[in-house]
């Protein structure tokens, strides 16, 4: 027997061995960035506190630090993850993005009106619903920012809205029957060959749980609405395989695994809310506005809780990954990682 266990120990740890080799390597030159100045990002990496930072050029790792296959909770990213399921059961004919609340059959502990039911999925994607109930996971900032019930119509005004995005994840698993998590692991998980293996759990905000273990978990806060946040716990190697499959266009070994319309579509500004530096949200993914003469499809990127970060850059075929370990105490802060994204840009040798 205990010879038995060391054998399946060894293939165990060859097998999660050649799974993570999977990704393909270049050097940082091949990929057009100095080996130097990327020396300098990992220094500032060590300096504030990072978890993990991964590179990718045309699907290949170019630049990796830290702990790279380590799981973390993901956050705010969450978002960026489910907009491929509900991309995929849409084509399906299962969410009809205009298809309103009442006709999805929304509701929640403080009644909505009739005009709140009159929003749809698209208004939820876009964080345009008008329905401004309380909800899970909410940040303060959140909670003092949120307009008033009632303030605008549904299509009207932009706001990041916690509802919209659980209530967008209650409709996609409603509809197919199916947990986000299950869905997440057959349609994208497996087809690339992450560590995720979709074990979930479901939690309540009132016990105080400390995060588990699992690939991700439903947060209930059922004094403020009956829909939960879905929270994933992803490793940087997996989240750069997600952004590969988008830099893709929704391609992945020769399957359309994604609707290439759909990324597009989602990908694209659609609230601009930041002028002077061109930011806007797009449908469940951050945009940046392109320019007039931009022969290329505007990057693309998701924060969660204002460290971590995952940034698609289709003119520089490059995703790129920073990960943090906020499920403990955490020394790297929001403002840290601007000058990180100005390190990385002032790598690059062709501008």
């Amino acid at each position: 027997m205990k010879y038995t266990f060391v054998i399946f120990s060894l293939f165990w740890s060859i097998s999660s061995f050649a799974e993570v080799e999977l990704l393909q390597r270049v050097s940082a030159k091949e990929a057009g960035y100095s080996s130097e100045a990327l020396k300098q990002l990992e220094q500032y990496l060590e300096d504030h506190g990072s978890s993990s930072m991964l590179l990718m050029y045309d699907g290949k790792v170019f630049f990796e630090w830290g702990s790279t296959n380590k799981k973390h909770t993901v956050h705010s990213i969450r978002k960026a993850l489910i907009n491929s399921l509900i991309g995929i059961y849409h084509q399906k004919g299962l969410l009809p993005l205009d298809k309103s609340l009442k006709g999805y059959d929304v509701e929640d502990i403080y009644p909505l009106s009739k005009i709140e039911r009159s929003a749809t999925l698209r208004h939820l994607l876009q964080s345009r619903s008008g329905v401004y109930h309380p909800a899970a996971a909410e940040s303060q900032g959140m909670k003092q920012l949120r307009p008033e019930r009632y303030a605008h119509g549904p299509g009207e005004y932009y706001y990041y809205n916690n509802w919209d995005f659980n209530v967008a994840g209650a409709i996609l698993e409603k509809e197919t029957g199916k947990s986000i998590y299950e869905l997440f692991l057959k349609d994208i998980a497996e087809p690339l060959g992450m560590q995720y293996k979709g074990k979930s759990v479901s939690l309540d905000v009132s016990t105080d749980p400390a995060i588990p273990t699992s690939d991700g978990f439903y947060l209930y806060e059922p004094k403020q609405s009956k829909f939960p946040a879905y929270h994933f716990r992803l490793s940087a190697r997996d989240l750069a395989l997600y952004g590969q499959l988008y830099l893709n266009r929704g391609k992945w070994n020769g399957k359309q695994i994604i609707p290439a319309e759909w990324i597009d579509l989602t990908t694209r500004p659609h609230s601009i809310y930041n002028e002077k530096y061109g930011l806007s949200y797009g449908m469940f993914w951050y945009s940046l506005v392109p320019s007039e003469k931009s022969e290329h499809p505007p990057s693309f990127y998701h924060t969660g809780t204002g460290v971590h970060m995952l940034g698609i850059y289709p003119k520089h075929k490059m995703v790129m990954v920073h990960r943090v370990d906020t499920e403990s105490d955490y020394r790297f802060k929001s403002q840290d990682l601007y000058p990180l994204i100005q390190l990385m840009h002032k790598a690059r040798l062709s501008k």
